[in-house]
């Protein structure tokens, strides 16, 4: 078994891949955030979240630095038509790279007042994103451009940008941070990371039932995630939960046991799958960003 995995039941044996190591791809973040990758080029486009920076990292070129100032870009991902978009803590906005390389505010506003900080988000198969709230870009000096809180408190949105459509589809978490869908987009899976500055605060992944496609109802918690909190999530074709946490990135079945961890020296923060057949997992972690080889295959599109 290799040195990165930790088994805690035999079921991570099938998504392991004999004599795979973690390697480290490039380092030189203050906080790598929010990995997505490009299967046009292999690259992988990364956040310095902390550092106001966008990352790119080639298997056949050196680590270049896209865009800087990002205003504080965090989670990334690609919509159906391949265009980048992502969370603008800073403009506490979504945003969108456009066929011209040109950046576009999607959305920044619910209910006529100015989100928090979105930080993270999914395409669905639909074309709508689907993406958390919570206020680190206006309480954190290193996470955006500070400011007050519009919004009564920290949800999880569903914005449809074809018609400008925005709802609050899960309103009963702390700090909503990294979210997912299963395989068949039935289940939506959200972190919530309020225990990284709320005394006794949540530290688990909650489950959500997706009701015809829209809807985010019967929330319950999937999984208690120690040590640490989850950040960024994952699934691959089975359904499995990867998530991020303080000593790795750990792995759920989809019944909430605990496979098993890929053991990361820096704090995990997100992840992606990548590479050809999307069995490489892309892990972002403390000032790094690092890859392993797995037997299992992501999901995500395109």
């Amino acid at each position: 078994m290799p040195e990165a995995i930790e088994i805690c039941d035999d079921r991570m044996c099938a998504l392991t891949r004999p004599g795979a190591s973690l390697q480290k791809l490039a380092n030189g973040a203050v906080h790598s955030e929010g990995p997505v990758y490009f299967q046009e080029d292999d690259s992988v486009v990364w956040s310095d979240a902390h550092g106001n920076r966008l990352f790119r990292w080639s298997a056949t070129e050196e680590v270049s630095v896209l865009r800087d100032p990002s205003d504080y870009q965090s989670g990334n991902y690609r919509d159906l038509e391949g265009r980048l978009v992502a969370c603008s803590s800073g403009l506490r906005a979504i945003i969108r790279r456009e066929h011209n390389g040109e950046w576009k505010v999607l959305v920044d506003r619910y209910q006529s007042k100015r989100l928090n900080s979105p930080n993270d988000l999914v395409v669905k198969s639909d074309s709508t994103i689907w993406f958390t709230d919570p206020p680190y870009g206006i309480t954190q000096p290193n996470q955006g451009y500070g400011g007050e809180q519009e919004q009564p408190g920290c949800f999880v949105y569903r914005f449809d940008p074809a018609t400008g459509e925005i709802d609050a589809v899960v309103t009963d978490m702390v700090r909503p941070n990294g979210l997912t869908f299963s395989p068949d987009e039935s289940i939506l899976y959200v972190s919530d990371t309020a225990a990284f500055n709320i005394s006794n605060g949540p530290h688990h992944i909650r489950a959500y039932e997706v009701v015809n496609g829209r809807y985010a109802k019967n929330g319950r918690i999937f999984a208690v995630i120690e040590p640490g909190q989850p950040d960024g999530l994952r699934v691959d074709e089975n359904g499995n939960v990867f998530t991020s946490s303080k000593d790795s990135v750990q792995v759920y079945a989809p019944d909430g046991t605990r496979l098993g961890k890929i053991l990361v020296p820096e704090v995990s923060a997100n992840l992606t799958f990548g590479g050809s057949e999307r069995d490489r997992l892309f892990i972002t972690a403390g000032k790094s960003l690092y890859a392993i080889d797995l037997n299992t295959h992501g999901v995500q599109r395109p």
